[in-house]
């Protein structure tokens, strides 16, 4: 393994949380409500099946760990007042911004925090276990609709990808201008599965050695003229664009940590839900699901969108949700093991 994806992958260096959010609630100085923002273009998917499976009434705690525009929190929220709350953590500051926009007057705290955090958020806020945990995996529209990120490869803008600008740690533009071509090629081909990533890597390279790469426009045209053929729906940048979102951001890590630690943050009979939207992710939710002992799966196949839902909302096209429920015996499954789950899938 080489250096600098054993750095990405290391247990070694796991997410570790922050010692205290308490100054980082989004109604505290540490995030600006009045920063400039526009109106969010971003649609919740899946957004009647979110709320069929995670049940939300009167009193209910629910966490959404990818709050983002807050399109899923707003319609929890709605279900759980009076007494109830819904706990929005977002790593993006102007996505905050976004939600808090949409949640005010609603029963909504929203805290500026990844969501491998989350274990510390809910001590910070005094809260041991809560009755649902919603994670939408995907990228909003409105992060992609902004071209100063660099996230997306339909206009130009500056190589970050970051979804925190303010965390100071690498961008894209440091990925591909320093690794060496073995690194980016394992990156490409682990993140992005791309079949050409030793081409597109080699590629890289070379172009950097003239003047770096720093911008989402130049390195698209890099990867398009690296890949051989004509290609058709699929842009050829596409997936090397998302290995360097998920090398940057450590996605993969945060998910894993979060799989590890989410039965514990569940009360009994509590339930998970997770978005998925490519294979990395999915695969590592189903396992992880599956596996777990304090688990049961209520969802023996992924959920999808509807031909309905996809008309209107193309983004849905590639989204699975996943959803799981805390054992009501915190030993473990009862038995005979998944006989509920199975029951209600038949009922759906």
């Amino acid at each position: 393994m080489t250096e600098n994806l054993a750095r990405l992958e290391s247990p070694s260096e796991r997410i570790v949380p922050r010692q205290s959010h308490r100054a980082l609630l989004f109604d505290e100085p540490a995030v600006s409500a009045e920063s400039p923002s526009p109106s969010p273009v971003h649609r919740p998917v899946l957004l009647d099946d979110v709320v069929s499976w995670l049940a939300p009434r009167d009193g209910a705690v629910l966490v959404d760990g990818t709050v983002g525009a807050g399109g899923h929190a707003v319609a929890l929220a709605a279900r759980v007042e009076p007494s109830g709350r819904v706990i929005g953590l977002d790593r993006d500051p102007e996505m905050l911004a976004l939600a808090e926009r949409m949640t005010r007057d609603l029963p909504v705290t929203l805290v500026h925090a990844v969501y491998s955090e989350l274990d510390v958020v809910l001590a910070d806020l005094g809260i041991d276990a809560v009755d649902g945990i919603l994670l939408d995996l995907g990228l909003s529209s409105d992060q992609l609709g902004w071209s100063n990120r660099g996230f997306s490869f339909a206009g130009d803008g500056p190589l970050d990808m970051r979804f925190d600008p303010g965390s100071g740690g690498p961008t894209a533009a440091d990925l591909v201008n320093s690794w060496g071509a073995e690194d980016l090629a394992r990156l490409f081909f682990e993140y992005g599965e791309e079949r050409h990533s030793r081409r597109v890597a080699r590629r890289i390279v070379e172009a950097r050695r003239v003047e770096p790469i720093t911008t989402t426009r130049r390195l698209a045209e890099l990867v398009r003229r690296s890949i051989p053929g004509k290609w058709r729906a699929i842009d050829p940048a596409t997936r090397v664009f998302q290995a360097l979102r998920i090398g940057v951001n450590r996605e993969l890590e945060h998910l894993e940590a979060t799989l590890e630690r989410l039965p514990d943050l569940l009360k009994p009979g509590g339930r998970a839900a997770i978005i998925s939207f490519h294979s990395l992710e999915d695969r590592r939710v189903k396992v992880a699901f599956r596996e777990d002992p304090r688990l049961i799966v209520l969802t023996r196949k992924p959920v999808v969108a509807s031909d309905e839902e996809v008309a209107d909302n193309p983004r849905a096209r590639s989204a699975k949700l996943r959803v799981a429920e805390r054992c009501p015996n915190l030993v473990g499954p009862p038995t005979p093991p998944n006989l509920r789950p199975r029951r209600r899938v038949s009922e759906r």
